[in-house]
C-alpha cells in the first residue's frame, strides 16, 4: 500500500498495483456523504407531522401541539447548539453525524410507540438533537476533500438533501392520495429511511484531522517546531497536557478569528440576514401545518406533501439559478434581500388573512422558494470572503443566533399565557417581523447602492478597499 504521490487525493492511501484517480480523493466520501443526507431528510410523515399528532394515533389536541410539543424543539436545541459546535470539530465530524442518525431514530420510534404528550416531546426532544448535529453534516466534506473541489461538492451535499426532502414529501403524499396508505405506514417508511442513513454514517471515511484544530496545531508547529519534536518521545499522559495546552491556544485563536470575521459591515449584514431569516423560516414551517389543519374542511384531503416537495424542488432550481447569475452583489445585495424579504412578508400576510387553503398554499410555496434562494445568496457571500477554517465558526454562530431569535419568538408569540394568540395571529407577527427586516435591508442597500455609485474613482478605490478587506478574512 501507498499513497497517492501528488497529495490531490489528501494523502490518502492506494493499494500497490491498482491505480486509483485523483479524483477519487473527492469522489469516495462525497459519495456516502450524500447518500447518508438523501436518506436522513426523506422523511415522508413530516409534512404531515400534525396531522399523525392530532389524528386517532395519538389523539393530542391542536392546542398541546402547538404550545406543549412543537416549542420543545426549539429550546432544546439551543441547548445542544454549543456544546454540539464545541465539539464536532474536536470530533473530527463523523461520530457526530453517527450521533445524528442515532437521534432521528430515537426520535421517530418515540413517535411510534409512544402515546401522549411527554412522549411527543421527548421525541421531539430526540430531534432538536439532530437539529443541531446539522453542523457536522455541512462541515464534514470540507474536512476531507481538497479546497479545489469544494464548489462540486457543496452542490452534491446540497443537492443530496433537497432531493431527499422532496421525494420524501412527495412519496408521503403519493402513497397517502393514491395509496391509500394511513400516517401510520408513512411513519414507518421515514423510520425505514432514516435507519438506512445511519448505517450509511458507519462507512463514512474518518477525517485525519479537523478544519480549525489542523490550522491551530499547524500554527503552533512552525512557532515551537523542537517542542513538536521532543513530543514525539513523551507518554500518553504528556502528550494530553499538550493537548490541553493547544485547545486553550484554540480558543484564543477562536476569539481573534471571531472578530476578524465580524469585523466586515458588508459581510455582518449578509450575517444578520442568514440569523433572521432562519429563525422566521423553521417558525413558519414548523408551524404552518397547524394552520393548514385550521383552514381546512374536514373533508378536504390534505396536499400538504405534495407543496412541501414541489416548493423544495422550486427553491433548489432558484438556488441553481443564483448561482448563474451575474450581479455586482457588492453593490446591490442588501438590496435584493430587502425586496425579496417584503414578498417574503406579503406572502405571510396573505396566509393570515385568506381562509382559501389553495391560497395558503401557494403563498407557502413563494416563501420557501424565496427563502431558498436568498439564503444561498448570504451563503455564498460570506463563504467567499473567509478562509475554510472559519467556516464552521462563522455558519455556526449565525446558526446559535438564529436559535436564540427562534426561542424569543417561540417564548413571545406561543408560550405567553397572557397573548393567547390564534395560530392566524401568529402568522400576523410573522409577517411583521420579516416587514421589519425588509426595511432594514432595503434602507441599507439603498445607502450602499448610492455610495458605491459614486464618481468613478472614488467608486473604484471604494470597491477595491472592500476586496482587499474581504480577501483579509
Amino acid at each position: 500500500m501507498g499513497f497517492c504521490g501528488i497529495r490531490e487525493c489528501g494523502n490518502r492511501p492506494r493499494w500497490v498495483g491498482h491505480y486509483m484517480p485523483c479524483h477519487a480523493g473527492w469522489v469516495g466520501p462525497t459519495v456516502p456523504i450524500c447518500i447518508y443526507g438523501f436518506f436522513s431528510m426523506m422523511r415522508p410523515i413530516e409534512p404531515f407531522m400534525t396531522e399523525f399528532l392530532t389524528g386517532t394515533y395519538k389523539n393530542l389536541t391542536t392546542e398541546q401541539v402547538n404550545r406543549q410539543v412543537y416549542p420543545v424543539w426549539t429550546y432544546s436545541s439551543l441547548v445542544f447548539l454549543i456544546p454540539v459546535l464545541l465539539v464536532t470539530d474536536f470530533l473530527r465530524y463523523k461520530p457526530v453525524i453517527i450521533l445524528q442518525g442515532l437521534s432521528h431514530i430515537t426520535a421517530f420510534v418515540l413517535l411510534l410507540v409512544g402515546s401522549g404528550v411527554r412522549s411527543a416531546q421527548l421525541a421531539f426532544f430526540s430531534y432538536s438533537i439532530a437539529m443541531a448535529a446539522d453542523v457536522a453534516y455541512f462541515s464534514y466534506i470540507y474536512s476531507v476533500v481538497q479546497p479545489s473541489h469544494y464548489q462540486r461538492v457543496t452542490s452534491y451535499v446540497k443537492a443530496a438533501i433537497l432531493l431527499g426532502y422532496s421525494v420524501g414529501a412527495l412519496l408521503g403524499q403519493l402513497l397517502l392520495s393514491l395509496g391509500g396508505v394511513s400516517l401510520y405506514c408513512l411513519a414507518i417508511v421515514t423510520l425505514i429511511s432514516v435507519t438506512i442513513s445511519l448505517i450509511t454514517s458507519l462507512f463514512l471515511p474518518m477525517p485525519k484531522t479537523s478544519l480549525f484544530l489542523k490550522g491551530t496545531l499547524s500554527a503552533q508547529q512552525g512557532s515551537s517546531g523542537e517542542d513538536n519534536q521532543e513530543s514525539g518521545s513523551q507518554d500518553a499522559w504528556v502528550k494530553s497536557v499538550t493537548a490541553a495546552k493547544h485547545v486553550g491556544r484554540m480558543f484564543k485563536r477562536l476569539a481573534l478569528d471571531f472578530r476578524k470575521c465580524y469585523s466586515s459591515v458588508t459581510m455582518l449584514f449578509f450575517c444578520i440576514w442568514a440569523s433572521t431569516g432562519k429563525c422566521g423560516f423553521y417558525q413558519v414551517a414548523g408551524y404552518i401545518q397547524l394552520l393548514w389543519v385550521y383552514m381546512q374542511p374536514g373533508n378536504f384531503t390534505a396536499f400538504n406533501g405534495a407543496v412541501d416537495g414541489i416548493s423544495t424542488l422550486s427553491g433548489a432550481a432558484a438556488t441553481v439559478a443564483v448561482g448563474h447569475m451575474s450581479l455586482e452583489w457588492s453593490v446591490w445585495g442588501e438590496l435584493v434581500l430587502g425586496g425579496f424579504t417584503f414578498l417574503i412578508a406579503g406572502a405571510l400576510f396573505l396566509m393570515d388573512r385568506t381562509d382559501n387553503i389553495w391560497i395558503s398554499y401557494s403563498c407557502f410555496f413563494l416563501f420557501k422558494t424565496i427563502y431558498m434562494q436568498l439564503s444561498t445568496i448570504c451563503t455564498f457571500q460570506i463563504a467567499k470572503t473567509l478562509q475554510r477554517e472559519r467556516y464552521a465558526l462563522v455558519f455556526g454562530f449565525n446558526s446559535f443566533v438564529g436559535t436564540i431569535l427562534q426561542s424569543l419568538l417561540t417564548a413571545i408569540v406561543i408560550n405567553t399565557k397572557s397573548l393567547k394568540l390564534t395560530i392566524t395571529s401568529q402568522f400576523l407577527i410573522y409577517a411583521s417581523y420579516f416587514a421589519a427586516f425588509s426595511l432594514l435591508f432595503t434602507v441599507r442597500g439603498v445607502y450602499t447602492a448610492f455610495h458605491m455609485q459614486r464618481p468613478a474613482g472614488s467608486s473604484q478605490t471604494e470597491r477595491d478597499s472592500n476586496l482587499q478587506e474581504a480577501s483579509r478574512l
